[in-house]
C-alpha cells in the first residue's frame, strides 16, 4: 500500500486565529481554503501540514487525521472485510477525495482518502 501523508486535523471555530498562528508566526502556507476547513503546508516540505476543521461538508463528524492512500478502495474493502467501524461511507466529495472514515482501536477517527483527478477545482 503506498500513502503519500499523513495529516493531522484540528477541530477548531477559529479558523482567523489558526491562520494567523500556522502562518503567520509558524511560516506555513494555505494550501487549500474551502471555508470550513483550512489545510496548511510547510513551504520547505510540502508533505508536512496540518489542517483546521470547523466541521466536516459531509460527514457526521470531524476525523482526527487524514491518511491520503493511492488505492482508497482497496483500503475500504480491507476495512470492511475485517469488520471495522465505517463513520463516513466511501464517498466521492466534490472538492476532490474520494474517502471514507474509519475508527482505529482507540475510537480515533481517521479520514482515509485518495484524490482524484476528474474533480473540479474548489
Amino acid at each position: 500500500m503506498s500513502i503519500s501523508r499523513v495529516v493531522p486535523n484540528i477541530a477548531s471555530d477559529k479558523l482567523d486565529a489558526c491562520r494567523d498562528f500556522y502562518a503567520g508566526l509558524l511560516g506555513f502556507q494555505v494550501t487549500m481554503d474551502l471555508g470550513w476547513i483550512l489545510t496548511f503546508a510547510s513551504p520547505s516540505n510540502p508533505t508536512a501540514q496540518l489542517s483546521v476543521v470547523r466541521e466536516d461538508a459531509s460527514a457526521p463528524v470531524v476525523p482526527q487525521l487524514t491518511v491520503e492512500v493511492a488505492d482508497v478502495d482497496a483500503v475500504h474493502a480491507r476495512a470492511v472485510r475485517r469488520g471495522l467501524a465505517i463513520v463516513h461511507p466511501l464517498t466521492d466529495e466534490p472538492w476532490g477525495v474520494r474517502r471514507f472514515f474509519v475508527k482505529d482501536p482507540n475510537g480515533v477517527v481517521v479520514n482515509v482518502a485518495s484524490h482524484r483527478g476528474d474533480a473540479a477545482t474548489a
